[in-house]
């Protein structure tokens, strides 16, 4: 069975690349790490595949702002292939320092050539950088997060966060409409004030559903020891069915994010 492809962007200060392409690779994709200048030498070999991962770190060192020059390399060797990726229905994943990367590309909440920026993502509200567990909830108003493949099935999700510039702010010059659409676009919405993210938005998506960019990080959830309470919750319940009834009797929601990915390509 010819599993689809994915390619993970790798190098200049991306540090999850072997994690995202681990955690890909246990949903079922064959994942190819890919440093950043190869893939800018030849973008036309992304039409190979039909993921493209950017996962978290610190790109270029966050010089400028995260994300930023990334951006500009992307903007400048591999953006028109990239709408067309995106056009053909392939799908784009965005980590954290990944969702910073496609903010500052202008493709979401907007993915469309020519499509003006309305979000950004800033310094959070308190000033530090967060390293912590958050609980979240799927938008279900929204028809574009509810339709997007990476989220079926799925209503709360608990992910572990990590980041200096995670809050998402609407451009204050924007339109009645431009709010309009980041609220529906809003794939992901944490269960409480995190960073001071407008409507605490926790990921966006656009409006085919197929580019999702968020802060947490999935593939930092495909295991169950991986969550903080689990071993607690295990020694609560000492019987043979230990999970059931429990936060943990599901798959992980990391790893069903990406099966989800995984099964709307198969």
């Amino acid at each position: 069975m010819i599993r689809p492809r994915a390619v993970v962007l790798s190098g200049d200060g991306i540090n999850c690349s072997n994690e995202t392409a681990f955690a890909l690779e246990q949903a079922g994709f064959e994942a190819v790490i890919s440093h950043t200048s190869e893939l800018l030498a030849k973008p036309k070999q992304l039409m190979k595949s039909e993921l493209l991962a950017l996962p978290g770190g610190f790109s270029f060192g966050d010089e400028i702002a995260s994300g930023k020059v990334l951006a500009v390399k992307i903007r400048h060797r591999m953006l028109e292939v990239l709408h067309s990726y995106i056009e053909k229905g392939s799908l784009v994943l965005g980590i954290c320092n990944g969702f910073q990367t496609l903010v500052q590309l202008g493709l979401l909440p907007n993915s469309e050539e020519g499509s003006e920026s309305i979000v950004s993502l800033t310094h959070n509200s308190g000033g530090r950088f967060i390293n912590r567990w958050v609980e979240m909830t799927v938008n279900s108003d929204s028809a574009t997060s509810t339709n997007s493949p990476f989220f079926k099935g799925l209503s709360k999700i608990s992910l572990p966060i990590r980041h200096g510039e995670g809050r998402i702010q609407v451009r204050p010059d924007a339109k009645d409409s431009d709010i309009a659409i980041v609220k529906e676009r809003a794939a992901l919405n944490y269960n409480e004030d995190v960073n001071g993210s407008f409507e605490k938005i926790a990921a966006l998506t656009n409006s085919k559903g197929n580019v999702l960019g968020l802060m947490p990080h999935p593939e930092a959830y495909i295991r169950h020891s991986q969550h903080p309470a689990f071993q607690t919750i295990k020694r609560q319940n000492s019987s043979s069915d230990s999970l059931k009834n429990t936060p943990f009797e599901n798959p992980p929601d990391g790893l069903t994010i990406l099966k989800n990915a995984h099964a709307s390509l198969s």
